[in-house]
């Protein structure tokens, strides 16, 4: 199997070979026994459970070997080949698991099923039974140590029903147990992709084979599983859906389309694969309802590095600059949150007073988030639990959530003038009773151990059974002892001993001349003799042999007690688990408020205003991320104004405009500027207080940004080309709603072609779209545009030159630049002096030559932007004659003619025209 994420795996479903059908009498039973196991799971690595291993082999292993830097050994023969073997630790597998799953591979996990004495027993060439309990895939992990913890890990399920363009979505988080689902069409489904960021995507593998999907899914960079056409059957997704969640109709959970219930049924279909058995406590479907948030486009929020940087970072992200959450849910709520910025004001509003209420009470607010600290992650513990993965340090996350949850839900019900989102967080953090958490507290230990297996999790004195045998277990001489001083006193033989070996175990040793007294009755009733010794006999009695056998077995049956607990525990969560994962959402509600609002006061953030206006006027705004990083450096950040909402400004009859065309040097902080309104306008809707001095953003429907410069290898796209299909997507898309943040566009091709590509995108945003948007450029003759399109403005940003260097003040005015200063930054970047000063002296000659036919005079002579539709054909009028000029001029590929050949075409031409005169 490749070691590339992006290559797809098939887990389609396969025939179960039983281990006879594995014909080759020179195969050891444990290889007959992992070939016959390994055939069922052939695109999954084999972690087979030796002891205290898991082995793996054959090819299995040099892949492993290679993607883990572990040695690879031998081990006997297969098919006349040595059999290539490497292993990892039980104890240390999830560090493995991780680097295998990163590097795109699957897991099957094979476990020893039976105690290997069960094995001895049958004896011959018996091998101990084992089976895949589970498949390690990167969208259905659960431990923490596999898991960022403050990110979801989402598998999504895709379907589309035939001869439709309307897709089918679900995504289900097993560790959590969240489940979404969405129709969209399919010029909609990346942009949802983005938003949902999966680790995994499952489709039908004729789905997959579509070259566009393929391209779409490929996007998203998540691991891709085609699965076989049963998955995702449409006639069987409802009654999959169904038999899932033990009911006789979904109609409970809310109306969905076929394409939505083919797409769940999907998603369940291959979790049940891959937990083997287990099953993870899944909520009711919900759905995503996409109109009520900003869509944001892939490459918009790759350029906006709003969760990960374009390196692939979290440092450095959006997400990072803002995320002071202290709870590992309250920081995947906020991911959520900025992932999908909403659309409704009055949602917007409840969120802010919500923020407005922590930063006003800002005690309150410190009490509240020493409180959450406490709170472990109780949604993930919960699914471990569910899934028979959970161990007593789950337990104990459940316990220290939930009392964390009612001490926040008692402060804060004790606060006054609490907004509606906490009043409802704080409902849903004291739902649970208190008898679980007082029968979680009163059970478990202190200190934990990590697997359940290892015992010793039960406080002392809970179970007085499990304390009699943990007596047994580890205060065996006391016992013995206590044993030995009662029948002395009852026999009245002081030098009587009880001893043990591994012989007879524990035994009576007693002078020869007692034991020959205890050989006759009445003693010999009580006194069983055993063994007889020079100068001593040896004696037992049914309750010290029944003692034995107790003391051999306790530390068995105190494991098997404690365990027995552990099920009675986690039998007692999971009946109340809609309760705790209220409790968990309400914590996160809670944490992501007070993170803003500590952000809000720590930073002078101030609280947006939000309408239904086209408004977006922002006084004095800066870029988070930025601002955040020259602060570890001890500077400022240079706040500046945008106003794109297309009112002059006060006191003027004329001026103000919903476009900006920015110009101004590289360096000077045009591109951090454009990103830092969209920022704003996204930080706003998604509920969180802005950094500026004021802030009134009109709802942002759709976000377009087009920054930077890459490449599209994988797809033979240039980087001209990625900008002109990113431009495309904008100017295809875009509404009077959006905002649209466009850097440099046509800079990937020949000065005049650019300028045209840039010409015209300035005027389709202005006339057609009717965006508010910001446009950067080093093109100074599209600033001339304002004179014809009424609601462009210029802004630009303030330089100044100080002894023949460029100095950036990073102030944005009113205006046009009228150089580009790119000669000085080249200087700044340490160009040889040699080639600054060539560069000034053809720069000089350049600028005399354009004198003399400027293109900014175009301006003037150009007509008006228009968009006009074809003519119709008029009834009764004959169609139009061809034009052979036209023909022949279509005809000529002027890329690929020589000057010779130039020549010859333009004759031919002339010779057109004449015969067409």
């Amino acid at each position: 199997m490749s070691n590339s994420a992006a290559r797809p795996v098939d887990l389609r479903e396969t025939p179960q070979p039983s281990v006879g059908t594995i014909d080759d009498a020179r195969v050891t039973p444990m290889m007959q026994q992992y070939l016959g196991i390994k055939v069922q799971y052939p695109d999954c690595l084999l972690f087979y459970r030796m002891g205290d291993f898991y082995e793996l082999f054959l090819d299995d292993a040099e892949i492993a070997a290679k993607a883990l830097n572990i040695v690879l050994t031998k081990r006997g023969k297969h098919q006349g080949e040595d059999i290539a073997m490497c292993g990892v630790p039980v104890d240390r597998s999830d560090d493995y698991l991780h680097r295998l799953i990163a590097l795109g591979h699957r897991v099957a996990v094979c476990e020893q099923i039976e105690d290997p004495a069960e094995a001895r027993k049958r004896g011959g060439k018996s091998v101990v039974k084992r089976a895949v309990v589970r498949l390690v895939t990167p969208g259905t992990l659960t431990e923490d140590r596999l898991l960022e913890p403050s990110r979801a890990n989402h598998l999504v399920a895709l379907s589309r029903l035939a001869e439709s363009d309307v897709f089918g979505v679900a995504a289900v988080d097993i560790s959590t147990g969240s489940f979404t689902v969405a129709e969209t069409p399919s010029g909609s489904l990346p942009a949802l992709l983005a938003r949902l960021a999966p680790s995994e995507i499952v489709l039908a593998d004729a789905l997959h084979a579509d070259g566009v999907v393929a391209d779409m899914v490929a996007e998203s960079k998540a691991a891709v599983t085609p699965v076989a056409r049963e998955f995702a059957e449409a006639g069987l997704a409802e009654r999959r859906l169904r038999d899932w969640y033990g009911v006789e109709t979904l109609d409970g959970f809310g109306r969905f389309s076929r394409v939505e219930i083919a797409a769940a049924a999907t998603a369940v279909a291959y979790v049940t694969r891959t937990q083997v058995g287990a099953r993870p406590q899944l909520q009711a479907p919900s759905r995503i309802e996409q109109s009520g948030a900003m869509e944001i486009d892939p490459a918009t929020r790759a350029n906006l590095e709003l969760t990960r940087t374009l390196g692939g970072e979290r440092a450095g992200s959006l997400i990072d600059a803002i995320d002071q959450t202290v709870t590992s849910a309250g920081g995947r709520l906020l991911a959520e949150r900025l992932a999908a910025p909403l659309t409704d004001p009055a949602a917007i509003a409840e969120r802010l007073d919500a923020v407005t209420w922590t930063l006003v009470d800002g005690a309150t607010r410190t009490r509240l988030r020493a409180l959450l600290k406490a709170a472990p992650d109780m949604a993930r513990a919960l699914s471990r639990l569910a899934l028979d993965r959970g161990g007593p340090r789950d337990l104990a996350a459940l316990r220290d959530g939930l009392s964390a949850a009612r001490a926040v839900a008692g402060l804060l019900n004790s606060a006054s003038n609490l907004p509606a989102e906490l009043l409802a967080a704080a409902a849903a953090a004291q739902a649970v009773g208190q008898e679980l958490v007082e029968g979680l507290a009163a059970a478990l230990a202190d200190d934990l151990p990590l697997q359940k297996r290892d015992g010793g999790f039960v406080r002392r004195g809970y179970d007085p059974r499990l304390e009699e045998t943990r007596a047994l277990r580890d205060e065996t001489r006391s016992v013995i002892a206590a044993l030995q001083g009662r029948y002395a006193e009852e026999t009245g033989i002081r030098t009587l001993k009880v001893k043990h070996n591994s012989v007879l175990g524990f035994f009576i040793e007693v002078s020869q001349a007692t034991g020959e007294s205890w050989l006759k009755p009445p003693q010999n009733a009580l006194f069983i003799h055993r063994q007889t010794m020079a100068g001593a006999m040896r004696f037992a009695t049914v309750e010290l042999s029944e003692l034995d056998q107790r003391i051999a077995a306790a530390a068995g049956q105190a494991v098997a007690l404690e365990l027995a607990v552990f099920d009675r525990l986690a039998a007692a969560v999971l009946a109340s688990a809609p309760a705790i994962r209220a409790a968990a959402d309400g914590l996160a509600a809670i944490d992501v408020a007070c993170s803003l609002g500590e952000i809000a006061a720590s930073r002078s953030w101030v609280r947006p205003s939000v309408d239904t206006s086209l408004a977006f006027a922002i006084q004095g705004g800066r870029h988070p991320v930025v601002e955040a990083a020259l602060r570890t450096r001890g500077k400022g950040f240079v706040a500046n104004d945008c106003d794109l909402s297309g009112t002059p400004p006060r006191g003027q009859a004329k001026g103000g405009g919903r476009i900006a065309v920015v110009t101004g040097p590289n360096m000077a902080g045009k591109s951090t500027f454009l990103r830092q309104n969209a920022v704003i306008a996204l930080l706003a809707q998604t509920g969180s207080f802005v950094p500026a001095t004021s802030a009134h953003i009109g709802i942002v429907d759709r976000l377009f940004s087009r920054v930077g410069a890459a490449d599209d290898l994988a797809r033979g796209r240039s980087t001209f080309m990625v900008e002109m299909v990113e431009t495309a997507a904008i100017l295809n898309q875009a509404g009077p709603r959006a905002l649209v943040i466009l850097d440099e566009i046509g800079r990937g091709t020949a000065t005049f072609d650019g300028l045209s590509i840039a010409w015209a995108a300035v005027e389709h945003l202005h006339e057609v779209n009717r965006s508010r948007g910001l446009f950067a450029t080093h093109y100074h003759e599209l600033t001339g545009l304002a004179k014809s399109l009424k609601r462009l403005q210029n802004l630009t940003m303030r330089v100044t030159e100080w002894q023949g260097d460029v100095v950036f003040l990073h102030e944005v005015l009113p205006g046009a630049a009228d150089r580009s200063y790119g000669i000085q930054v080249a200087k700044l970047a340490g160009l040889p002096r040699a080639a600054i000063e060539r560069a000034r002296s053809v720069l000089a000659q350049l600028e005399a030559t354009s004198r003399a036919a400027p293109v900014a005079r175009l301006v003037n002579d150009l007509p008006l932007f228009a968009v006009t539709a074809p003519p119709a054909p008029v009834a009764g009028f004959a169609e139009p004659r061809a034009d052979p000029l036209r023909d022949a001029l279509d005809a000529i590929n002027p890329d690929e003619l020589t000057p010779k050949a130039a020549l010859d075409a333009l004759y031919a031409l002339k010779r057109v025209r004449a015969g067409a005169v």
